[in-house]
């Protein structure tokens, strides 16, 4: 046995009266009267000012104790099937739980949740102590998710699957080149801080887990928020907080980005992307990366948040990497996002046509913003989407323009009021959004000034990241006929939240939903382009119809409205054209064959191989092909090809006049011309 071994297990004897007697304080964890009182209170706000006609019922009650399973041993590694069944009577009980603000059984449900997971960690610690047997020949795989397998029904058959877990973490670093002692410390590291962040868990942590079953249950966006979850999301609100710029969430044992915010530190290094997956974060000025896998979400946040102009190293796994060793790291150095990174921004776009060159206006606008201070006060100039795009309107009318396209890719939203009033740059008054609250009362919002600035074809470009307001402006454009929506389908965030206090912390409640003009909703489904463009986004991760229990898509009546043109007569011809570019431009071509093969990958890879040599050809299989594709683009375009697959990242903008994410702007500009070039035969009687 070794030294280490041996100072370790006299430690644990040492303090074995501390650890019991922390264990016997964290046993005795019971819900405070603030909590129960706060679970009441949750109760009635769900029951009576949630959008949704919510019954907390014993029908309810059973998705809720589901999801409550699902939050504390989602993959099924810690609860045996004996423990589940022993709090099965829950399942009928927790509405009436709620109301009565009585939480011991839930919170009895967690300790022993607690007690496995605790002795699980320490099992992993202990085959660590015994020492790893580092060899890899086996014909044994690892299912990568259990979300749908039955429950252990034994202590022995959880070993077996721990067993593989453990031979899983260790073959992941060693196929990322570390050696022996280089992998027993890191998962020493990443098993001991496991651990010590399950035993210090409080009552206030459960109540939050428990409230997220409660909540979660209903729809994605209502959250219960501790007093401490509160001042964070305050700060948030108040864009005062210095970070990366990154909107994250929990993907299993791991932090998935969701989304980048425009202009932020994130967005300009141009290293993450959304679905990419977060595994270590370390400081710039310390040598060591804390593991992550498995920590907290909030935990991982304010490890990455830190001073303005300090350095944070992230390890990452790329959003389309099938396995998690294909990590890299990346530094992003800590900014606050300033409104002028996010003002809107215009170019021009020359497209070669047989009869000469037509130019396409392109304004960017990366998300719906105001001066919300200068535009309280009343002051004459203050900063706004609508004031910005006005001004690059008028100077592309004054450069010469065929066409004007808004790039509403990677648009998260934002001031509903200026969707409303960026409408009414291109329509002469009219409404813009429904909005039906709890009760069913519908509110109509839309522009009240007479007038346009711009009348001439217009396009809207979108992707998977267009949510909200940028839903909103692209639909009622689409609805009037007032011009193309180009891209892929949005995210379909269609719902509308408000924050209300409790009297222990807050709950943030979806209290309406917004419906186009034409009586559509746009959530769930978002809004549907006339003409569809690969998206490297994977709408199955990220997208409101990814999320649990989200809002379904309905209708309510249309309102009054004129066209404004009829884009949908050309459609067929636009479409036409649209494919035979698409399908000779290599761009397009390896956007639609790696979406392809992404969704392949996918759907082959439900397991790993526990053999190295068989685990490494799988790796480098999958790898291959990745590569493959990307090298025929790049021979395609003339390129360089590459020797190693994640050399793409961030390369292309340095070696290519058009990178793969500009040609959808480039194609859009096209099609925008061809259709100011039949609406303009049109008018003048040849089409």
């Amino acid at each position: 046995m070794s030294q280490f071994v041996v100072i370790r297990r006299t430690a644990v004897l040492t303090l074995a009266l501390l650890l019991s007697c922390a264990q016997l304080a964290l046993a005795q964890i019971q819900p405070g009267e603030d909590q129960r009182l706060a679970a009441v209170e949750v109760a009635e706000s769900l029951r009576y000012g949630h959008y949704a006609d919510t019954a907390l019922d014993d029908t309810w009650s059973r998705l809720a104790f589901e999801r409550y399973l699902d939050i504390l041993d989602g993959q099924r590694s810690f609860l045996l099937e004996s423990d589940v069944e022993e709090f099965r009577h829950l399942e009928e009980r927790i509405d009436d739980m709620l109301f009565e603000g009585d939480l011991a059984t839930v919170y009895q449900l967690y300790q022993r949740y607690h007690d496995r997971a605790e002795s699980r960690f320490e099992w992993l610690l202990d085959a660590l102590d015994e020492g790893l047997e580092f060899t890899y020949e086996t014909d044994k795989r690892l299912d990568l998710d259990r979300r749908e397998a039955p429950w252990p029904n034994s202590e022995a058959e959880l070993d077996e699957l721990w067993s593989k877990r453990l031979k899983n973490d260790a073959l992941t670093l060693d196929i990322s080149g570390q050696d022996e002692e280089e992998i027993e410390n890191n998962l020493r590291q990443r098993y001991e801080g496991q651990l010590t962040r399950l035993r210090q868990t409080n009552g206030e942590d459960v109540f939050g887990l428990f409230m997220a079953a409660v909540t979660s249950s209903i729809d994605p966006h209502t959250e219960y928020l501790s007093p401490r979850q509160g001042e964070s999301f305050d700060i948030q609100m108040r864009l005062s907080l210095e970070g990366i710029g990154a909107m994250l969430q929990s993907d299993g044992e791991y932090v998935k980005v969701t989304s980048l915010v425009p202009g932020g530190p994130a967005d300009r290094a141009g290293v993450l992307e959304p679905a990419d997956r977060i595994v270590g974060v370390g400081q710039d000025d310390e040598e060591e990366t804390v593991n992550v896998v498995g920590m907290r979400l909030d935990e991982v946040v304010d490890l990455i948040r830190g001073p303005k102009g300090t350095v944070v190293r992230l390890d990452v796994v790329p959003a389309e990497a099938v396995d998690m060793t294909r990590s890299h790291e990346v530094k992003i150095t800590r900014d606050t996002v300033n409104l002028e990174d996010q003002a809107a921004k215009g170019e021009i776009i020359e497209v070669e046509r047989d009869e000469g060159v037509q130019r396409i206006g392109v304004i960017t606008i990366p998300t719906f913003y105001v001066d919300f201070d200068a535009w309280q006060s009343g002051a004459e100039e203050f900063r706004s989407t609508t004031r910005d795009v006005a001004r690059e309107v008028e100077r592309l009318k004054q450069e010469g323009i065929d066409g004007i396209m808004l790039d509403l890719r990677n648009n998260g939203g934002g001031a509903l009021q200026e969707a409303n009033s960026l409408l009414g740059l291109f329509i002469d008054r009219g409404p813009t959004v429904q909005v039906r609250d709890a009760r069913g009362r519908i509110s109509l919002y839309g522009d009240t000034e007479t007038g346009t600035i711009y009348d001439g074809p217009l396009a809207v470009l979108v992707n998977r990241l267009s949510a909200s307001a940028s839903e909103i402006f692209a639909g009622a454009i689409q609805d009037y006929g007032r011009g193309l929506v180009l891209g892929s389908a949005t995210f379909g965030k269609g719902t509308v939240q408000t924050l209300n206090d409790l009297s222990h912390g807050q709950i943030k409640l979806t209290r309406a939903k917004f419906y186009r003009i034409s009586g559509e909703s746009t959530q769930n489904r978002g809004v549907e382009p006339d003409i569809l463009f690969p998206d490297m986004v994977d709408p199955e991760r990220i997208g409101e119809s990814s999320l649990d229990n989200a809002l379904e898509w309905d209708t309510v009546q249309a309102v009054q409205y004129r066209h404004y043109g009829e884009p949908w007569e050309y459609l067929e011809t636009l479409r036409s054209r649209h494919r035979e570019r698409a399908d000779s431009h290599p761009n397009f071509v390896y956007l639609k064959e790696r979406v392809d093969l992404a969704r392949r990958l996918r759907e082959e890879h439900t397991s790993v191989s526990l053999d190295r040599e068989q685990r490494q050809k799988e790796v480098e299989s999958r790898d291959a092909e990745q590569l493959a594709l990307e090298n025929r683009r790049r021979k395609a375009l003339g390129l360089e090809p590459l020797d190693e697959l994640i050399d793409a990242r961030g390369e292309e903008e340095e070696t290519e006049d058009e990178p793969v994410e500009r040609v959808q702007m480039v194609e859009a500009a096209a099609i925008l011309a061809d259709y100011a070039e039949l609406t303009e035969r049109r008018l003048a009687g040849r089409y």
